[in-house]
């Protein structure tokens, strides 16, 4: 009997294969977006930030892709929950392995409305919207009701928000909870990183070393 890896389904192929080519144009994208913008005073609130990026992937790479869909579905969590959907790319690793699984849900943030739409599309396309649920708002305030425990999280907004949203987090996490953060080397992830590195806060962090880093830390 052949395995199951809806990774390997031609509509989720096609879709990453499209994203991942967008995504390469992310840079000439940012650019352009940068020039056109008055002054230097930087973005005032999130939704303002998410509003400015809103054509921009910013995605994990294929190979973090695959570790969040090796991890999944070896924990087999009931409910992934996703910080930072923007196109969907990683929450369509999270969701096929939540297909494969044959149980749980991903619930995933984002506060672009120009991103949603174009991600529900894409989950509606490769046949996995019945296993996602996308939170529009600011994940500090959605995330604050999600009212079951978050079996597995990914962290992969706004970098500066990642601990926060953690912290919202952490009445919902059990022991063996494990929380990934993407992009280790970004010095905004600081916070976060030093904050889970500390024993006293009850995690067991390791940096993994796929593309920018990623760093795994178990809920004790």
């Amino acid at each position: 009997m052949t395995p199951t890896n809806t990774l390997t389904d031609p509509r989720v192929e096609a879709a990453l294969r499209r994203m991942f080519a967008d995504a390469a144009r992310d840079d000439a994208t940012v650019a352009r977006i940068m020039a056109g913008r008055p002054g230097d005073r930087g973005w005032q609130t999130p939704q303002e930030h998410a509003d400015a990026v809103a054509e921009v992937y910013m995605p994990i790479s294929a190979a973090g892709g695959q570790l969040l869909y090796n991890l999944v579905r070896a924990i087999r969590p009931a409910t992934v929950v996703e910080f930072g959907m923007s196109f969907g790319i990683s929450t369509l690793y999270l969701a096929a392995a939540v297909r494969d699984n044959g149980t749980g849900r991903v619930v995933t943030t984002e506060l672009s409305e120009a991103k949603i739409a174009a991600a529900r599309r894409t989950f509606s396309g490769t046949g996995l919207e019945d296993v996602v649920t996308v939170l529009a708002g600011d994940a500090r305030d959605t995330l604050g009701g999600l009212g079951v425990p978050a079996d597995f999280v990914l962290l992969d907004g706004w970098k500066d928000l990642c601990l926060p949203v953690l912290r919202v987090l952490e009445p919902h996490l059990k022991p063996g909870t494990l929380v990934v953060a993407d992009d280790v080397d970004l010095p905004a992830l600081g916070p976060y990183l030093e904050y889970v590195r500390t024993p006293a806060n009850g995690y067991q962090s390791v940096t993994f070393p796929v593309e920018d880093g990623m760093e795994i830390s178990c809920r004790l």
